[in-house]
């Protein structure tokens, strides 16, 4: 299966992925127009969609992608401190690896190496529909 990031909410809010390796994942986002929330402010939609972009690709690279998929299941986001403008950065850890579940720890953090948001994503493990 081919998937075009910049045909999705991934390339809409312009995170950029810098590491991807079995059980981590590091990726930036900006705090622009595209994410800030009317006073100015990251919107915790934006974090929370960078958080399970963050656990999905890191998800995705755990499984045999030809017959495995992963989708979010469950996600829960604490937003700690408020961030306008420059770029976050999170960093997603596998905590639980199961056969039909993961869960990630996801921390965000801004230019300033501060807290901005936790997050724990669980994502499940679905099999691909089989080719005929």
């Amino acid at each position: 299966m081919e998937i075009n990031i910049e045909k999705s909410l991934i390339g809409t809010l312009g995170i950029e992925m810098k590491e991807i390796s079995d059980g981590k994942v590091v990726a930036t986002m900006p705090v622009d127009e595209r994410t800030r929330q009317p006073l100015g402010l990251l919107h915790g939609g934006a974090s929370v969609a960078l958080a399970e972009t963050v656990a999905s690709l890191g998800g995705i690279q755990l499984v045999d992608s030809t017959k495995q998929a992963v989708v979010g299941l469950e996600i829960n986001a604490n937003h700690v401190r408020g961030v306008r403008s420059g770029h976050v950065i999170a960093e997603g850890n596998i905590i639980h690896r199961g056969k039909s579940t993961m869960v990630w720890d996801v921390k965000i953090r801004d230019n300033q190496d501060q807290l901005i948001c936790i997050s724990r994503c669980t994502l499940a493990i679905i099999d691909l529909p089989k080719s005929e």
